[in-house]
C-alpha cells in the first residue's frame, strides 16, 4: 500500500556531486520524518540524514557540511544533495519514511536502495 522509490545513484569521481531523490506513494495520509541511510559491503546500515515535516534536519558527523537533505511535502519526496563526495561514501543508499497511512496506521517504510559509487 506504500512504496518508496529512490533514484539518482551512479558512479562519480571523488570531489563530485550527486543528487538522490525518493518519492513516496500509496495510501498515505501524512509523512512525519524522512531520511536517508546507507550500507556499504560488509558494514551495517547507518544513518546519513533525517528531516522532519517542519524541516528540522539531523546529519551524521561524516557528512556534515557536504550533504544536504530536503523535502517537498506537496510531492511526498525527499532529496539528498551530495557534494564533495569521497570514496568512503560508496554504499547503497536507502530512503526511509515514518508515516501515517490512510487508515491511520503508523509505520516505517523503506525503499529498495540506489547504489552510489565514488572512485578515487
Amino acid at each position: 500500500q506504500v512504496q518508496l522509490v529512490e533514484s539518482g545513484g551512479g558512479l562519480v569521481q571523488a570531489g563530485g556531486s550527486l543528487r538522490l531523490s525518493c518519492a513516496a506513494s500509496g495510501s498515505i495520509t501524512s509523512i512525519n520524518a524522512m531520511g536517508w541511510y546507507r550500507q556499504a559491503p560488509g558494514k551495517q546500515r547507518e544513518l546519513v540524514a533525517t528531516i522532519t515535516r517542519s524541516g528540522s534536519t539531523n546529519y551524521s558527523d561524516s557528512v556534515k557540511g557536504r550533504f544536504t537533505i530536503s523535502r517537498d511535502n506537496t510531492k511526498n519526496t525527499v532529496y539528498l544533495q551530495m557534494n564533495s563526495l569521497k570514496p568512503e561514501d560508496t554504499a547503497d543508499y536507502y530512503c526511509n519514511a515514518n508515516l501515517l497511512t490512510t487508515n491511520y496506521y503508523a509505520m516505517t517504510a523503506w525503499g529498495k536502495g540506489t547504489l552510489v559509487t565514488v572512485s578515487s
